[in-house]
C-alpha cells in the first residue's frame, strides 16, 4: 500500500480536502481518503508528502489516436475546411509509422495522466495499440456519406470495423451533420435504438458549417466539389447545422457533441426542447490550432448539462494532455475555477463513457489513477503548472 499527503486532495465527487491523505493499493484501489481534521488522534502510518493537488486520473473523451503520425504536418489556422482537405491529403502513410505514432501517442497519454480515452476511428490500425494500452478506451467506428445513395453501403462498412474492434468497448458513430446524409443517419438512430450504442459527434466547428445549413453557402461548397460531390440532393435548411440534425439522432443513448465552437444561446434551449441525452465536450487547443477561435464556454454552465474535455488529434494538437486543455480554458474564461475543470476533466468524462464505478473520482474502492498537479498560483492554473501520474 501507498499512502500520500497533499496540499489539497480533489476527490471530485466530494469538497477538496486541505491536507488530505489518500491510500491505495498495490492494484491501485482507493483504501481510504482522510481529512486529518476528523481525524481522533494524530495520523501515524506511513505517508509521501507531496506538494500541490491530488486528483483523479484524466478522462480523454474525445481524440483521434490513428492521426498521431499527422502531428506538425498540418498548417495551423487555415479553417476547418482547408484542414479537412489537408488531412486527406496527408493521412495516408506506412501502417509501420502509423502503429508508432500511435503506441508513442497512448504511451504519452498515460504520461500525461491520462486513464481512459474516447477515441474517434475509421480505420484498424490502432486495435492491437489499445489492446496492450494500460489506458481504457472506447472507440467510436465514425461514419462519413453524405450522398444518400451511399448510405447503405457506408454503414455496412461501419458494422464491419465495428466487429473487428470487439470485443473491445466500440460503437457506431456519425461523424458530422455535414458528413452524413439524412438516410445514414436514420440508419444510425435505428441501430442505436435497439443496443447500447454511445454516441460521438463533431458539431459546429466553424461558422461556415452553419451557414452551409442555413443558405446552403460559403466554402463547404468548394469542400464537396473539391471532392468531386454532387450535393444537389441537399436543399438549404433555414437553420443551423445542430438544430437540422439533432432530431436525427436517437434518444436511447448518450450523446457527446464535441467542439461547440459556434454553438450559441439559441442552441442550447434548442436543445431542451428535445428528449435527447446531450453531454458536451470541448476541445480549445483544436479549435485555436484549426480556426483560432474557442467556444463561449460560459453559455453552458448551469444549463445543466454534463461538460467534458478532449484533446482532438496530434494532427491539431501539439500535446495529448488534459490539464493543457485545463489551461487553456482557464487562460480565457479565469472565472472557472480548477475545481470545476478538474470535475470536466475527471468525473464528467466517466459518466459519459459509463465508467464512472471505477474511474473518475477518488473514492474507497475505485481505481481511478492519482494525479499531482503541481506549480499553481494558490488553486489556479498558470503556464507553469505541471501534472505527474502518481499511481
Amino acid at each position: 500500500m501507498k499512502s500520500f499527503k497533499a496540499d489539497y486532495i480533489f476527490p471530485v465527487y466530494a469538497d477538496p480536502i486541505k491536507n488530505g491523505i489518500v491510500t491505495v493499493d498495490d492494484f491501485g484501489k482507493i483504501i481510504a481518503v482522510i481529512d486529518p481534521n476528523t481525524l481522533v488522534e494524530t495520523y501515524n502510518a506511513p505517508v509521501e508528502k507531496v506538494s500541490g493537488i491530488i486528483c483523479p486520473g484524466f478522462i480523454n473523451t474525445h481524440c483521434h489516436l490513428e492521426l498521431s503520425h499527422l502531428k506538425e504536418k498540418i498548417k495551423q489556422q487555415t479553417g476547418l475546411v482547408n484542414f479537412i482537405i489537408d488531412i486527406q491529403k496527408v493521412r495516408g502513410a506506412d501502417s509501420q509509422l502509423v502503429l508508432d505514432a500511435a503506441i508513442q501517442a497512448d504511451n504519452d497519454m498515460y504520461e500525461n495522466g491520462i486513464v481512459a480515452v474516447g477515441d474517434i476511428v475509421n480505420t484498424n490500425s490502432t486495435i492491437k495499440v489499445k489492446a496492450d494500452s494500460k489506458l481504457y478506451y472506447h472507440s467510436f467506428v465514425e461514419t462519413f456519406g453524405f450522398l444518400p445513395e451511399r448510405a447503405t453501403a457506408v454503414f455496412e462498412n461501419a458494422l464491419a470495423l465495428l466487429n473487428e474492434f470487439k470485443p473491445q468497448s466500440c460503437s457506431i458513430t456519425p461523424h458530422a451533420p455535414y458528413s452524413v446524409s439524412k438516410e445514414l443517419f436514420k440508419l444510425i438512430q435505428k441501430y442505436s435504438d435497439n443496443r447500447p450504442n454511445l454516441i460521438s459527434i463533431h458539431n459546429q466547428e466553424c461558422e461556415e458549417e452553419n451557414k452551409f445549413f442555413r443558405y446552403k453557402q460559403g466554402n463547404f461548397n468548394d469542400l464537396y466539389a473539391h471532392f468531386g460531390m454532387d450535393i444537389s440532393h441537399f436543399k438549404p435548411q433555414a437553420r443551423n447545422s445542430l438544430q437540422s440534425v439533432l432530431p436525427l439522432l436517437t434518444n436511447k443513448q448518450e450523446i457527446l457533441l464535441v467542439h461547440n465552437t459556434c454553438t450559441n444561446l439559441k442552441d442550447i434551449y434548442f436543445i431542451k426542447r428535445f428528449d435527447r441525452k446531450i453531454h458536451f465536450c470541448f476541445c480549445p487547443n483544436a479549435n485555436l490550432y484549426i480556426e483560432n477561435i474557442l467556444p463561449k464556454i460560459e453559455l453552458f454552465i448551469g444549463q445543466g448539462y454534463n461538460i467534458t474535455l478532449g484533446t482532438d488529434s496530434l494532427a491539431s494538437n501539439s500535446k495529448l494532455c488534459i490539464l493543457s486543455e485545463m489551461r487553456t480554458i482557464q487562460h480565457k474564461y479565469p472565472a472557472i475555477s480548477t475545481a470545476q475543470l478538474i470535475e470536466w476533466g475527471t468525473l464528467n468524462g466517466a459518466k459519459y463513457l459509463g465508467i464512472d464505478d471505477e474511474k473518475g473520482s477518488i473514492e474507497v474502492g475505485k481505481t481511478p489513477g492519482l494525479n499531482l498537479i503541481t506549480d499553481l498560483d494558490g488553486l489556479k492554473i498558470t503556464p507553469e503548472t505541471k501534472v505527474r501520474k502518481l499511481v
